[in-house]
This record gives structure tokens, sequence and C-alpha cells, in this order.
């Protein structure tokens, strides 16, 4: 079995940022990734889509071509197609690539596992035609497709982000349909001073909304209700806003109400998570490098805690300076140096999210859905049902997968795990630490018996791969 110095699980803004400054700094790093290329979802396909669709993603995104040269430039190790599903003692990672198992082995591990876009279970959201809106982009990205006679639904910044970009493609939204408030808004002012050290966001974000306006997208705010009709698709959006009822007739729903770190591989390896009650979900508990109460595991980016692209980016290199460190190959006051620079730029990046987080709190209907709505779509298992489980007894979510095997699809509760926690807690008057989550245990991804029976014959092949640097 192949050993590094550092294994980085994810090669997105975090994972890539920090696979190069270790590496830089004289440490053996390899890198997993899911995808054939690296780039992560913020920053997905920018090698090959980002000069085809520069006028429609932005400058921003083209940032990421910068970070995917630099790794190319560094001695890493990229295995590509790599689905990691186990991280076990010592460091032994298993995973698949190829339709064949491998394992490598680490000194370290630092997870780039990112987030996951949060889900909004309302009624009808598992019709056909109907997806988050980070996976309309993700197509964009990938295959430059948009859905055509499409409703934007929930809230935050990346609803502006898909929308504007829908316009520069052609194809614009026939409507947003936002879930904030006034009073959030209002709510969020007290953190205004400190969200202008990030202005250029507050800045970019009036851009799009001007781009928005100017193609006439119409926008509904403080929106309730929000549902899908439909028979065998999608047909339409149904909400109320101010003090009427509207119904839009569309193609495709998109809904989107924020993304939380995800946080499988960390809670698999036993790292501490805790209740973040400014985005509403569980963050795992790291200090300012990165590091884990787990001896040998870092984690950076979106995994540890909702930042955006420039502080997961920062938080990498942080990480592998605190890794490389660790591993000999430098001094704690030479980290310390370089790392002062990288401190001040995360900060500044990370300014703006108490705003933000405030500004556009997840939809409390999705949150604290009706009992007839879906909230596990592997297992088909209700709010209510989830709401009766109380009623008999049920504690947590590793009960609730006894009452009703919910968190034990193939999605291995990563969709409705929040929301498990969230109904039993208020079902119980707990708090969300009182109520705990899913216990994670391997594997982290589906694995085919053909998959490990092929382990031992793969372990050559992923090693040859793995002297090959990206």
């Amino acid at each position: 079995m192949r050993r590094t110095d550092l294994l980085v699980i994810g090669a997105g803004p975090a994972g890539m940022a920090a696979a190069a400054t270790a590496a830089r700094h004289g440490a053996d790093v390899t890198l997993l990734d899911e995808q054939p290329r690296p780039g992560g979802q913020i920053y997905r396909d920018v090698d090959r889509s980002g000069k085809r669709r520069a006028a429609i993603l932005g400058a921003d995104y083209l940032h990421g071509a910068r970070l995917t040269d630099e790794m190319r430039a560094a001695a890493v190790t990229h295995i590509d197609g790599a689905v990691v599903w186990a991280i076990e003692d010592g460091f032994r990672v298993s995973f698949t690539r190829q339709g064949r198992g491998a394992q490598i082995g680490a000194r370290m591990v630092l997870l780039a596992t990112g987030a996951l876009e949060r889900p909004m279970p309302v009624p009808g959201w598992t019709l056909p035609g109907v997806m988050t809106a980070g996976a309309a982009q993700i197509l964009l990205k990938q295959s430059g497709v948009l859905p055509r006679r499409a409703v934007l639904a929930g809230c935050g910044p990346l609803l502006y982000l898909i929308a504007a970009q829908m316009v520069r493609a052609g194809t614009p939204p026939l409507a947003l349909v936002e879930t904030q408030t006034r009073a959030d808004l209002a709510g969020a002012a007290r953190h205004l001073r400190g969200a202008l050290r990030g202005w250029r966001y507050l800045v970019k974000g009036a851009g799009l909304l001007n781009e928005i306006r100017r193609a006439r997208v119409p926008r509904y705010t403080g929106a309730t209700g929000i549902a899908i009709e439909g028979d065998t698709r999608a047909e339409a959006v149904t909400f109320e806003s101010g003090g009427a009822s509207h119904r839009i007739a569309c193609d495709t729903g998109l809904l989107h109400h924020g993304v939380v770190p995800n946080t499988q591989a960390a809670r698999s390896l036993g790292v501490a998570h805790r209740w973040d009650a400014a985005q509403h979900c569980f963050s795992p508990v790291v200090d300012a490098w990165g590091a884990t109460d787990v001896d040998g595991v870092l984690i950076a980016g979106d995994g540890a805690g909702i930042g955006g692209a420039g502080v997961a980016e920062y938080s990498g290199r942080l990480a592998a300076l605190r890794a490389v460190e660790q591993l000999g190959r430098n001094t704690a006051d030479e980290r310390d140096r370089l790392a002062a620079p990288l401190i001040r730029a995360r900060d500044r990046e990370a300014a703006v999210r108490p705003f933000l987080d405030a500004a556009y709190p997840p939809f409390a209907g999705a949150l604290s859905p009706a009992d007839g709505t879906i909230i596990c779509r592997c297992e088909e298992v209700t709010a209510g049902d989830i709401r009766g489980y109380a009623r008999l007894g049920c504690l947590g979510p590793n009960q609730a997968k006894a009452f009703g095997r919910s968190g034990m699809g193939p999605c291995q509760g990563r969709y409705c795990g929040l929301t498990v926690t969230a109904l039993l807690a208020q079902a119980n008057a707990q708090t969300p630490d009182q109520t705990g989550y899913f216990r994670i245990r391997p594997p982290l991804k589906p694995v085919t018996l053909g998959e490990l029976a092929d382990m031992a014959d793969m372990a050559d092949d992923a090693a040859n791969a793995a002297d090959t640097p990206a």
C-alpha cells in the first residue's frame, strides 16, 4: 500500500490551495477527488469551461484556473475520479476508482470536502422538474445547459448569482421567490459595520441585483407557503407574498436556502461537532489552523463552516502550514511568519458572513415542514413520521433509523440528517446538540462487492496513478 505524508480529500479551493502549499514546502502530498477534473463545486470544470463561458460565469469563477495551475506546478499527486468510502485507524483510506477498489496510507489527513446544498423540503419538492439551484449551476458549468421556464425559490446570495448567470445566458428565470423578510434585513444591520470590511461582496451583490432588475425578472420577498404543484412533474410554484397568493406556471423549480458543511467524513473519524446557531447546522470543532480533536486530522474550507471560496482558499493554506510544521518540514516560527498575511486575508474575506447569515436565514417552512412533506427521499419518510417517532419515545436520529429507516438510504443521511435532528429537537424540547446527529460509519459512499474483490489487484494500479503528478 502506497503511503504519503499528507492526504488531501477534495479538490475545491481549500483542497487545491492546501495541496499546493504543502507540496511547495517539501511534503509528499496526494490529493483524492471524486470529479474527473479539479475545481470542486465552486470552480467545477473551470479548466475546460472557463474560457468558453467566462462572459456568463464571471471573473470570480475564472479565479479557479489560477488554483488548478498552482496545483499542477507543485509536486502534487492528484488522483481523480476517486470516491473515498472509508478512513480507518492509522489513516488507511479506502476508495474506488474506475470501478475498482484501492487503498492509500497517510501520516496526516486534511479534509476539504466542502459543502452540501441544504435540502429545502416543501410540498412537491420530489417531483420531476424540481432540483436545487446549485444543481442547475453545475449543469451550466459542466455542460452549458440551463433549464428553461424556471422559477428560483428560497433565499441567499447564490440565488442572485444564478439568476444573473441565467440572464447572461439568455434564459432568465421567470421569477425570484425569496423567503427573507424586511425584519431579517433589519436584524442583519447590526453586522453591517463588520460587513463593510468585505465591501467587495456587497458591491458584487448590488451588481447582481442590478442585472436582474434590468432583465425585468419579477422578485417576490417574504414568501411563505412555498409549494410545487404538479401531477407527474412540476407545473407551477405557488406561494404567498405581500398579503396575496401567487401561482407561477413553470417547467422547472429551482430551490435553494443555503449550504451546510459536508461532515460525513469528519464524523466517521469521531471529530467533535457542535451546533452553529447562526448557520443552522452542525460544524466540526476546529482551531484557527483547522486542527481537530483527532490527532493528525485537519479540516479546511466550507467543510469546517460556511465561509465561501475566498475563506476556503486561505483556510486551506493555513491548514497546510500547520500540517507541514507537524510533519517536521518547517518550524513553528516560520509557520507563523507565513501565516500572518493569510490570517488577515481570511478574516477580511469572512467579515461579511455574519451579515449574510442574519439577512438570509434558511426558510422556516422547510426547517420545520408540514407533516405530509417527505424529508427523507431515499426511504420516503415524512416530517409527520419523525414527529410520530418522537411521540413514541424516539430521542435522536440513530433511534429514528430503527423506527423508520430515515438516513439509511443511498445518501446515508446527508440530505435528511439536519431536518431529522431539527424535528426531533422541536418535538422533544431539546437543543440540536442534545438531540445529536446520525452516527456515520463506513462505507461513506456506496461500494460494490466487485470493487472490494478487485482491491488487491487495484493496489499497484492506484500507486502508479498516484505517481503521476497532476
